[in-house]
């Protein structure tokens, strides 16, 4: 996202520190990667959310009757987490982007699916990118930073209308990161995307980037930040929503993702409470009953949620509450049992 776009934690904790990106890979800084600035509350929750009552718990979307308070049994030990997705959820889905091309999409297609409202536009070949490796900046024509981005990023093997759609994108976030201000574009990392130079290259990348040289994404005229990430579970989500006080985006609107078929599609975890509580420390106030879902985004992503224990309940976002136990993505619900 921003990043590689396959370690949300790193992107998230990145945001959470108001570093902008992700690469998708990046996510925002997403700016971790991708681009932006801790996000403002969604327009779904303009209204103050109801307080829970201690110890109630909410164990699927909000439409759902709550689960009645629980007690401190032997039966509640276990907090079972199942989800869809892998990475923050904004920009294009890697997967939805493989699933698409395998249903005969172009890859312009895939980009305007992906990122609504925009447009194609061309950058000089003399464009240069800057990129920090082992805290170092190195210099290099935009082309052959792409060559050395793209086969990290997704499989060589994929249809090529999915690596061509890479490029761009990667291509298109170089340059509108602004990872590290003016001393650096972008990370060679996660924090932005991957970037591993002649490594990632193989003839198929190579002649993807070659097949869409210049081309980038815009927006009104100008190119725009185009974070991406590993799987959307079925549908992407829109900036706000995913990065506590980023402002919205016309073309980073959440979009149905029919064809994203990822290994983290779905996915369960289970979580002892005792790990849960530990993992939530500081958030907790004093013994931990589970986590209620107040809002989530025009995905099932978590926007906000509260942490509830036997005295009390403590707001959480859900990029935060997804890096402190350790899920694939913010799109999770929860049980105790």
């Amino acid at each position: 996202m921003q990043s590689s776009t396959r370690l949300l934690r790193s992107l998230v904790l990145v945001t959470l520190l108001g570093a902008v990106c992700s690469g998708p890979c990046a996510a925002p800084a997403l700016a971790v990667n991708p681009g932006g600035a801790p996000a403002s509350a969604s327009a779904q929750s303009k209204a103050a959310p109801a307080q829970p009552t201690p110890g109630a718990f909410t164990s699927t979307p909000a439409t759902s009757p709550s689960t009645p308070p629980a007690t401190d049994s032997a039966a509640r030990k276990r907090l079972v987490i199942s989800g869809a997705g892998d990475g923050h959820g904004v920009g294009m889905s890697q997967e939805g982007a493989l699933g698409f091309a395998e249903h005969g999409w172009s890859w312009q297609a895939i980009l305007a699916h992906y990122y609504t409202g925009t447009s194609l536009g061309t950058v000089p070949e003399t464009t240069v990118v800057k990129v920090l490796i082992h805290g170092k900046v190195n210099s290099m024509p935009i082309e052959r930073y792409v060559q050395g981005v793209v086969g990290a990023e997704v499989s060589p093997d994929w249809p090529m209308a999915a690596l061509e759609a890479q490029a761009v994108a990667s291509r298109t976030y170089a340059i509108t990161a602004h990872a590290g201000g003016s001393k650096f574009d972008v990370y060679a990392d996660t924090r932005s995307q991957m970037y591993l130079g002649k490594k990632a290259e193989t003839q198929r990348t190579n002649e993807a980037v070659a097949a869409t040289a210049g081309q980038v994404v815009t927006f009104a005229g100008a190119p725009v930040i185009t974070y991406f990430f590993a799987s959307s579970g079925g549908q992407t989500e829109s900036v706000q929503n995913a990065w506590p006080g980023s402002a919205s985006q016309p073309w980073l609107l959440g979009v149905s993702d029919p064809y994203d078929a990822g290994p983290l599609h779905r996915w369960t975890l289970t979580v002892p409470f005792k790990q849960a509580a530990r993992d939530l420390k500081g958030l907790v106030r004093g013994s931990f009953r589970g986590i209620k879902v107040v809002q989530r985004g025009s995905s099932p992503r978590i926007v906000t949620a509260y942490v509830v224990g036997s005295e009390g309940h403590t707001l959480v976002s859900g990029p935060e509450l997804a890096v402190r136990l350790g899920l694939y993505s913010t799109w999770a619900y929860f049980k105790v049992r």
